[in-house]
Order: C-alpha cells, then sequence, then structure tokens
C-alpha cells in the first residue's frame, strides 16, 4: 500500500514502530472500511434473523457496574453465539471508538449532538445524596440544593476529592452529575462515614450500598435533576436484532420505573 499511495505509513525508525501523521489517517479509514464490509455478513445475519459474532459495547464508568453484569448473564441466556466484549472508556473516546468503528454501541450520558452517531434514549434517573450519620443533615428526610451550599461533597471525579460547596455561587447552575464519574461507591461511603460528610450518586448506584448503610441515602429536592442515559450506534449501523438485543438486555437490568415511557417497547427500526 505504501508504493501504491507512494506515501510512509509507518516509521520503520521508531521503537517500536508507530504510523506516521498520513498513516494514523489512513489506518482509521482502513477500519471504517473494514466495518462496512463486514456488515455484508451483519446483513445476511439480519435477515435470517441470527445474532451471533462479535460485540464490543463501551460504558462510561457510571452505568458500567449497573449494566455490564446483567449484560452478560442476558447474552448468555439468550444469545451464547455472541461474543460480547464490554469495556469502560470515557465519553469523548468512546464517541471517537464508534466513529471508527472500534466498537458496535456506546452507552453515555445524552443528550449527545454528534452528526455522524444516532442517539436512542435508554432511561432516566436521578440523583441521591448519601449523608454520614455524623453530619447534621442526617436528620433531615430530604435534603435541597440549597442545603448543600456549605457543605464538603466527597466525589470522584478526576480521582478521589473533595469538591466545597461553599465556594460556588448561589443560585448558579449545578448539575449533580459533575459530582460522580466513578463507579466505585463502596469507596465514596467509607470516605463520607470516616469524614461526617457527603457525597452524590446516581438512584441505580443505590444498590451497590450495604442494606446497613441505605438508612444514609437522602433524595434531592428542589430542584430534583435527572440524567438521561443514551445508547449510540453509527448513522449507518444495520444490524437491528442485534440492536433489539441489546435494549431488551438493558430493560432487564434497570428497575421498570426508569425505563417506562423512555426505552422503546416496541422493536427499534433502522
Amino acid at each position: 500500500m505504501e508504493e501504491e499511495l507512494d506515501v510512509r505509513i509507518f516509521d520503520r525508525e521508531a521503537h517500536p514502530v508507530t504510523p506516521t501523521e498520513i498513516g494514523r489517517k489512513i489506518i482509521d479509514q482502513a477500519k471504517v472500511v473494514l466495518y462496512h464490509i463486514n456488515q455484508i455478513a451483519e446483513i445476511v445475519q439480519s435477515e435470517k434473523e441470527l445474532i451471533s459474532g462479535h460485540l464490543r459495547i463501551a460504558l462510561i464508568s457510571t452505568v458500567s457496574p449497573i449494566l455490564v453484569p446483567g449484560l452478560f448473564k442476558y447474552f448468555g441466556d439468550h444469545y451464547p453465539l455472541i461474543s460480547l466484549q464490554a469495556e469502560e472508556m470515557l465519553s469523548d473516546t468512546i464517541k471517537d471508538k464508534l466513529r471508527k468503528a472500534e466498537v458496535e454501541m456506546g452507552i453515555v450520558t445524552g443528550p449527545v449532538d454528534d452528526p455522524d452517531l444516532l442517539e436512542i434514549p435508554l432511561y432516566h434517573e436521578g440523583f441521591l445524596a448519601y449523608v454520614s450519620p455524623d453530619n447534621p443533615l442526617y436528620s433531615q428526610s430530604e435534603i435541597s440544593l440549597n442545603q448543600l451550599y456549605g457543605q464538603s461533597i466527597w466525589i470522584i471525579r478526576d480521582g478521589l476529592r473533595k469538591e466545597d460547596m461553599s465556594e460556588m455561587e448561589k443560585g448558579g447552575t449545578v448539575t449533580y452529575e459533575r459530582f460522580f464519574e466513578g463507579g466505585r461507591v463502596g469507596m465514596l461511603i467509607q470516605m463520607v462515614n470516616e469524614n461526617g460528610v457527603i457525597t452524590i450518586i446516581p438512584e441505580t448506584h443505590k444498590d451497590l450500598i450495604l442494606f446497613s448503610q441505605q438508612t444514609g441515602l437522602r433524595p434531592i429536592v428542589q430542584p430534583e435533576r435527572t440524567r438521561t442515559i443514551s445508547l449510540l450506534i453509527r448513522n449507518d449501523y444495520i444490524h437491528e436484532a442485534l440492536l433489539n438485543a441489546v435494549v431488551s438486555a438493558i430493560r432487564n437490568c434497570i428497575p421498570h420505573p426508569l425505563w417506562d415511557n423512555v426505552i422503546r417497547h416496541q422493536h427499534l427500526t433502522l
């Protein structure tokens, strides 16, 4: 290919050998070409309603511990011919790998404004506060946004650290998801209990907390915030049967009240 195109695709003087700048672009495009070639077989499989082969799903870390165990169980029970691979990634990495056809599907927080990708909303979920028994807010049955000002909130974002809400302007826009970008709920709860503070988690993570610790959970109100979890595929994705299998698996993982009126009841049509 280098001779035919009259360019250097690989820098052979580097150790290890690495692609040149133009080489990376050629390789990325080649992956897309191979993806489209493989879709010929996918079309045949879809027509035959045969669901088999490899399926690569990339997920953000805040949904991975909720969905991944159920996805593997569902596919193992219903579609044993599927070789499922799931991997945690940042949202931008997921979108980039979808464009390069390095993964088939991505699960991220929506909305996603990307003309190259098709977004399918899956479910909505709210956020909960976990309050240490040593914190004065533990006596409250619910917590408002104003009560969070002046508090120290432990978060997992760029590592485990403390967010001082007293530095934030009251009345400003607060996105609760900014407080939680990781799936290590147990570590957060331990830090909160030992330091008498607060943390914020998505409501689907409440079952990852020990039953004895769930007494520290409080709904966040005034204003209540929710997030939408969406499934991403390339605009040229064609395997409807596999897409609907993944959606059915996710429905099986998520409590009914979260996906009602959001996730599709009927088969998705591409």
